[in-house]
């Protein structure tokens, strides 16, 4: 698609303009924000060693009134003086201001309207989150049983628990590449991300939590007969010995073949949490990954140890606690049963020369099956306990309630203390190059209290562990896979979904660059010049890749033009059409060839089923009215670009890209123009035209600052169920600097009650 596809709903933006009545907003008030939390909770340099450690009392009530007088650290057994103490609050007893009561009775003016949908979510800074926490799904190690149990959990806590400053994702452990969903405050997409999460069948877990029991009638046959080699009698001693050998192979081959299999799950679960330890490493403060999983064994049924399990987990321990990463495991099995249940079958039938013969098991089978029913609980739970174990975490069983278990892991985040000492030169061990693993042990005076707290590292220095990737495709890939934004190249995305009657649903995204984050080489001819490599990337909800873009990018520029763009940047455009309906993550990543430097950034895409014929909203253009002109006065005259490029699907050239549809940072006082597509309207039998009605609301961290009226849209039809629809809005002098969310609600008057109310909302910036 060119750029004149591209600004099409620029130019129906001037060719419409008296569409609607322009309205004027009214200033709101700030929320308080919480302080930032340190950047590196853990550290391990060979000047400081700094843990994180939680205090409770006998309730399990975090204390938060010590002393460092009141407690004691030690490394592999040898006491050391603490240099370094503080308490870090996160604050997490305050009331969430997104919750709608709440919105409601802060803004009068609400009540008066009669239009309800969701209050959309505040894009949130680094330094207002309080709480980051990954829920890891392992849907490798989760039975079709259990499953539900676990949907319905999450779905508690995300409208329950999940509060204003909480970064929250919902990954799964049988996902693709694509599968970690980018951290968010949107409850609609954690809901969304829920919906998706469905038993794998190719895990290590089957429909129930437990195996069944079965009785084997042949096994049992073989070894009743007599099994005496050579000689004649009435028995078929050498057929019952094949016979039973032959079983004998065939379990010990089912049992190697088990063996393997959940070996190889288990090693993917651990992966995958690998996988987003490394993503949150990046983050600030003090992390969360919980768990949700119905077995994660070290050892196998045997009682031989898992070297290839155990040796992942030690290094998962090590990343985690490096990274500042707390890990929670929850048992999804609740409280089990381990007496006979429906599935167990412990009778059998064999077919013999002399008819059909039920084969069962005899009392005392029958007390060993429960019994190594019981070990085997014991056994499928000693992962979960390590993992939580070895990061200060804690493992939740015997509760058939996960939201009560994700409750207190949420409860544990309310404050920690950091404990930091001085290392020996022994730790680090520069002479031999060992790197020996080190036991920390934190202790509490105080009578009463339990502390929880990581139990060791490597003797290997932060700046010694960090991965070092040497090739563009080792530092693109890394950028792109990650599950967090990058900001050595300053990057913006804007991805708004769109659907053409002939070509179908598609992505048009707006990639912001800082051109600041560029190296610009000069030419032979006085102009300037910079090499970078774009990566765009469409995964599905599966984690599939579903479209990529792989687009080599050389910018020349002359002075002037350098200038400007030092200034207000470079804006790309990509188009990836999106055959299917569904929940989409787009990721963008930009390296510099000189420098190496890369930027990432992501964004999460609803795709709905236009099929359904409900009413739709397309994603909703925003830029300044002068904005929007001069873009149109420029292609409609065929003008250059502001610079030049080649590769990519379009190029915008923008007077002043800040105040355009990429990065939306206005003036207060500015007139802002919005424009959108509205799907699937009802049109009237007599006159073939729809009745649609808009209100237009804004936000400011959750809070809602403004209402319009509601007021017809007057807006051209493309065919009979397409409608344009294209808005201006003042924005208040007196608006205070911020960022601020824009809320489209389109009424469909003709449409059914429970279809006629859908919305879509955009973010921009008040300077």
């Amino acid at each position: 698609m060119n750029r004149r596809s591209l600004l099409s709903l620029a130019l129906l933006l001037s060719l419409l303009s008296n569409i609607f009545a322009q309205q004027q907003p009214q200033p709101g008030a700030d929320l308080t924000s919480p302080s930032a939390q340190d950047e590196d909770v853990v550290k391990i340099t060979t000047n400081l060693v700094q843990v994180d450690a939680v205090v409770t009392d006998r309730s399990g009530k975090v204390v938060t009134d010590l002393a460092p007088s009141d407690f004691q650290i030690f490394e592999d057994g040898q006491p050391q003086p603490i240099t370094n103490f503080s308490f870090v609050n996160t604050g997490a007893d305050r009331p969430s201001a997104a919750n709608n009561a709440t919105a409601t009775a802060a803004n009068p003016e609400r009540k008066r309207d009669a239009v309800r949908v969701p209050v959309p979510p505040a894009r949130i800074r680094p330094e207002q989150v309080r709480r980051t926490i990954a829920l890891v799904v392992d849907d490798l190690g989760l039975s079709f049983e259990s499953m539900h149990f676990v949907r319905e959990g999450l779905r508690k806590f995300v409208a329950e628990q999940v509060q204003e400053g909480d970064l929250v994702a919902i990954i799964r452990t049988g996902g693709g590449v694509g599968a970690l969903q980018q951290f968010t405050t949107d409850k609609q997409l954690l809901n969304s991300a829920i919906e998706h999460i469905n038993w794998d069948l190719r895990g290590r877990s089957g429909f129930s939590a437990f195996a069944a029991i079965e009785n084997d009638p042949l096994a049992n046959f073989a070894a009743s007969r007599p099994m005496i080699s050579g000689g004649s009698g009435s028995g078929t001693s050498s057929h019952g010995l094949q016979n039973a050998m032959s079983n004998q192979s065939d379990r010990d081959a089912r049992n190697k073949a088990n063996d393997f299999k959940e070996e190889v799950f288990a090693v993917g679960t651990l992966g995958a949490i690998n996988y987003v330890i490394r993503g949150l490493k990046d983050l600030p403060g003090r992390k969360s990954v919980v768990l949700v999983s119905d077995s994660l064994a070290i050892f196998s049924p045997t009682g031989d140890t898992n070297d290839r399990v155990l040796e992942a987990m030690r290094r998962l321990t090590d990343l985690a606690n490096r990274a500042s990463v707390v890990i929670y495991t929850i048992d999804a099995r609740g409280l089990p049963v381990n007496l006979f249940q429906a599935q167990d079958q412990p009778q059998g039938v064999v077919k013999l020369r002399e008819g059909l013969k039920v084969s069962g098991l005899s009392a005392p089978a029958t007390a060993k099956n429960m019994t190594q029913r019981s070990i085997e609980l014991i056994r499928s739970q000693d992962g979960l306990n390590y993992l939580a174990a070895q990061t200060g975490g804690f493992f939740v069983n015997n509760n058939n309630y996960l939201n009560d278990g994700l409750r207190r892991v949420m409860d544990d985040q309310k404050g920690f203390y950091l404990i930091g000492y001085r290392p020996s030169d022994s730790t680090f061990d520069p002479r031999t190059g060992r790197k020996s693993f080190h036991n920390i042990t934190v202790k509490v005076t105080r009578p009463g209290l339990q502390v929880r707290t990581r139990t060791g590292f490597f003797g290997i220095s932060d700046e010694e562990a960090k991965p070092v990737r040497s090739t563009p495709a080792e530092q693109l890939m890394a950028a792109i896979t990650s599950p967090f934004g990058s900001g050595d190249v300053d990057l913006r995305l804007t991805s708004l979904f769109f659907n053409d009657a002939q070509s179908g649903s598609f992505m048009r995204s707006l990639i912001y660059v800082d051109a600041r984050g560029l190296t610009f080489t000069e030419q032979s001819d006085g102009k300037r010049k910079a090499n970078m490599d774009v990566v765009a990337v469409a995964f599905g909800d599966d984690g599939t890749m579903v479209d990529q873009r792989i687009i080599p990018e050389s910018v020349v520029v002359n002075a002037e033009q350098y200038r400007n763009i030092l200034k207000s940047g470079l804006i790309f455009g990509i188009n990836l059409p999106i055959r299917k309906p569904g929940a989409y993550q787009l990721r963008v990543a930009v390296r510099d060839s000189a420098s190496e430097r890369v930027g990432s950034a992501s964004q999460f895409i609803e795709v709905p089923r236009l099929e359904q014929n409900r009413l739709t909203l397309s994603g909703i253009y925003l830029a300044s009215n002068q904005q929007a002109t001069s873009l149109i006065g420029r292609e409609k005259d065929g003008l250059p670009p502001a610079m030049t490029s080649t590769g990519s699907d379009a190029t915008l050239g923008e007077l002043n890209p800040e105040s355009g549809p990429a990065i939306r940072r206005f003036k207060a006082g500015t007139v802002i123009d919005y424009g959108f597509e509205v799907y699937n309207a009802r049109l009237d039998k007599a006159t073939g035209r729809p009745q649609l009605q808009t209100q237009v609301r804004l936000y400011k961290d959750t809070k809602q600052v403004y209402a319009g009226r509601l007021i017809p849209i007057m807006g051209e039809a493309a065919d009979a169920r397409r409608v344009v629809a294209i808005g201006h809005l003042q924005l208040g002098t007196n608006l205070a600097p911020g960022e601020y969310l824009l809320q489209v609600i389109v009424i469909d008057k003709l449409a059914k009650e429970k279809h006629q109310v859908t919305q879509q909302w955009i973010d921009f910036e008040i300077k």
